[in-house]
């Protein structure tokens, strides 16, 4: 996030690393990715940490409350670190443990703080196109995942949208405008005009996650959003970051995001599973569907004009262009 959060002070950031055993002799804010908020620690020795904080209020992946975001938040990292440790898989980029063995800690009554090593390397952009060779090693490194042993703590994913209230309430709210900050008329009347195919979009979903249901697929551990802008580049090798969307669903949760046929036969060959075509077109419809509510539920809300916010809303604008178009 470019926007540093509200109520968080380097102070209070600096006390939450001691459980780590790190000393900060700096603290610099990193203003990248979208959703979290990032800081680069080092300690008077001159090692390096990553270091995550995160909004429990926007979370709805891990739960709808803050005490069940924080939990669901735990199982996530807690599932990272089995996965790095006993899974033994080296492209997993999984949180550290504090001295308590803890791979989260609460921060504040909003917020929790993560910590992770500092990974040499260049980092993909979301909207980054990958060559075919780069598309090969990720899809690689998804039947790998795929197939590893699920650890007990990780969460279930299951396909319905966490966020489907929240976008349903504003479908209903048509009637008055909305009021909260800059974007709020904006986003009404873009939702206002697109109404009608933002519900028929919404009964597709309904359609493929019924058509999901009945196929009976077994589920295996997803990463949930192996975009590029989650991935890291470093000599002979490509990691996996930000492992809070962890959880047992079906392969192609993953898939959708980078494989295209000739991907999907490589990921059968490596896998021996056949990827699921209309799964592919539900996770890809739901991700866009999620998008939209969170948008809807930020600008409905009390907001100002931020970096954050411009970009959110041209991304709003973009999302809701490409599922109704």
């Amino acid at each position: 996030m470019k926007d540093r959060p509200g109520g968080v002070e380097d102070s209070e950031l600096r006390r939450a690393l001691r459980t780590w055993q790190i000393d900060a002799a700096s603290l610099v804010y990193a203003p990248v990715g979208f959703g979290d908020y990032h800081w680069s620690a080092t300690d008077t020795g001159g090692q390096r940490w990553f270091v995550t904080v995160a909004d429990l209020a926007y979370k709805p992946q891990s739960g709808d409350r803050t005490e069940a975001a924080l939990r669901g938040l735990r199982r996530a990292m807690d599932t990272a670190s089995v996965l790095a440790t006993a899974g033994r898989l080296d492209f997993v980029v999984a949180p550290l443990r504090t001295v308590e063995g803890d791979t989260v800690r609460r921060l504040g009554a909003e917020h929790a703080i993560s910590v992770f090593p500092f990974v040499d390397g260049a980092p993909g952009c979301f909207d980054q196109v990958l060559t075919g060779p780069e598309r090969g090693l990720v899809v690689d490194t998804l039947a790998a995942l795929h197939s590893a042993t699920p650890p007990a703590v990780t969460p279930v994913a299951r396909p319905e949208l966490a966020t489907r209230v929240r976008l349903e309430k504003a479908l209903g709210e048509l009637a008055r405008r909305w009021r909260g900050g800059p974007f709020a008329e904006p986003a009404w009347a873009l939702v206002s005009d697109h109404a009608w195919g933002l519900r028929r979009r919404l009964a597709e979903f309904d359609r493929r996650v019924a058509d999901l249901s009945r196929s009976g697929p077994q589920p295996v551990v997803t990463h949930g959003e192996p975009h590029p802008g989650n991935l890291v580049w470093s000599p002979g090798r490509h990691l996996l970051v930000d492992w809070d969307t962890v959880g047992l669903a079906v392969p192609e949760r993953d898939l959708w995001w980078v494989a295209t046929e000739v991907d999907l036969a490589r990921y059968e060959q490596a896998s021996g599973r056949v990827p699921d075509r209309s799964a592919l077109a539900l996770y890809r419809l739901r991700w866009a569907l999620d998008d939209v509510a969170l948008y809807v539920g930020s600008f409905c809300s009390p907001h100002a004009r931020t970096p954050d916010t411009e970009q959110a809303w041209a991304s709003f604008t973009g999302t809701v262009a490409q599922l109704t178009g």
